[in-house]
């Protein structure tokens, strides 16, 4: 195999690559990036065995053919190179070294057999349809937060895809959930994903994802079968396993008769739970938000460091409401707010409370009180 790449197309690519691959690896194998070379395009193959991730580059290609070299160490060169050289990929076959050189740098990385890459069976998939990229990154951007980190609820560690009855209609939906806080965003069903089986998208899936959708016009070609989802751009194809489990019946949590309307500067609201949450001690960090007419009142006390308190001017016309919040979920929820105001819809201090963006419903949120 003998190719020329730019640097910039190769640390794209690499980037990508070495992002997948894991650290520390028992298996060498999974530590390398398969790289194949054929026509005038190069492909970088590179897998933890539940991603692939497939990046297909422009390359001038002298020789073709397919080695494996360590993606991090490879990465880490090509970083280090200066900008705008050419790379020169070489290798015999026989040597068992992969040859870079660009400019007069020089190296020479130990390969492993191609054959020995395990790559992913390709699934039948049975729902196949295109969405904006744009639209792929707001579903996902705003349910990520909710993921769970907890490994015993594995089933709650990434965001459930489906389609579902949206109050706008059809929907193509993402919720998250850990049992403290819940996000559903919801978007309009794209054509072909109305037999979209429910799918858990594990959570490094859905940051490698993010990482495609720098182009907010591109078109991402979405391929969902029972057990694999695929996100594909015309360069870059992203394959993963989906997290066998059933994700629980999250419309029971979200709250229907919260009739106590709150209405607030999202980023005012933000700042002041900031302010206040600074003197909380780091276990609980409780914020109380105390509600009159036209009045809000943060409150933080924590005994052993201090207390803090900050008043809002906001829209609320109901009875007076006490209730505490873990500060961290309200700062994560305020930070989703596009839009300038925040909707708090409250029943009761032991009641879940509903968030949504002003009148926009196509995105809503839920978090659970704490005693404070």
């Amino acid at each position: 195999m003998k190719v020329s790449i730019e640097r910039s197309t190769l640390m794209k690519a690499m980037s990508r690559a070495q992002s997948v691959v894991e650290r520390r690896n028992t298996i060498p194998i999974l530590a390398n990036v398969l790289i194949e070379a054929e026509g005038d395009k190069i492909a970088f193959r590179a897998t933890d065995l539940d991603i692939e991730v497939l990046d297909t580059a422009p390359a001038v290609v002298s020789q073709a053919g397919a080695t494996t070299v360590g993606a991090h160490t490879l990465h880490e060169i090509v970083r280090k190179l200066p900008e705008g050289a050419m790379v020169e990929l070489s290798d015999d076959g026989t040597a068992g070294r992969l040859e870079i050189s660009a400019g007069r740098s020089h190296f020479s990385l130990a390969t492993l057999p191609k054959e020995d890459f395990p790559v992913m069976a390709s699934s039948e998939y049975e729902c196949n349809f295109s969405v904006k990229a744009s639209v792929l990154k707001r579903l996902l951007d705003k349910a990520k937060f909710a993921i769970s980190t907890e490994e015993t609820r594995y089933y709650l560690n990434g965001i459930y895809m489906h389609a579902a009855e949206g109050a706008q209609g059809k929907a193509l939906r993402c919720v998250a959930t850990d049992g403290h806080r819940l996000a559903q965003v919801d978007a309009p069903l794209p054509a072909g994903a109305e037999t979209l089986p429910g799918v858990i998208v594990p959570r490094k899936t859905v940051g490698e994802v993010m990482k495609l959708l720098d182009d907010d016009e591109a078109a991402i070609a979405v391929s969902v079968s029972e057990t694999k989802v695929r996100f594909a751009t015309p360069e870059v194809t992203l394959t993963s396993k989906v997290i066998d489990g059933s994700f629980p019946d999250y419309t029971r949590v979200i709250p229907q008769g919260n009739n106590k309307r709150l209405e607030v500067d999202a980023a005012e609201f933000a700042r002041a739970v900031d302010r206040v949450s600074t003197v909380s001690s780091e276990r609980s960090r409780a914020v109380k938000l105390a509600l009159d007419e036209d009045r809000l009142v943060l409150s933080v006390n924590a005994p052993d460091s201090g207390a803090a308190d900050e008043e809002l001017a906001v829209a609320y016309a109901d009875e007076p409401l006490e209730i505490g919040f873990n500060a961290k979920y309200l700062l994560e929820i305020a930070g989703q707010v596009d839009r300038e105001n925040a909707v708090f819809m409250f029943n009761s201090s032991g009641d879940p409370t509903l968030m949504r963006e002003g009148n926009d419903d196509s995105a809503v949120y839920v978090v659970m009180p704490m005693r404070v």
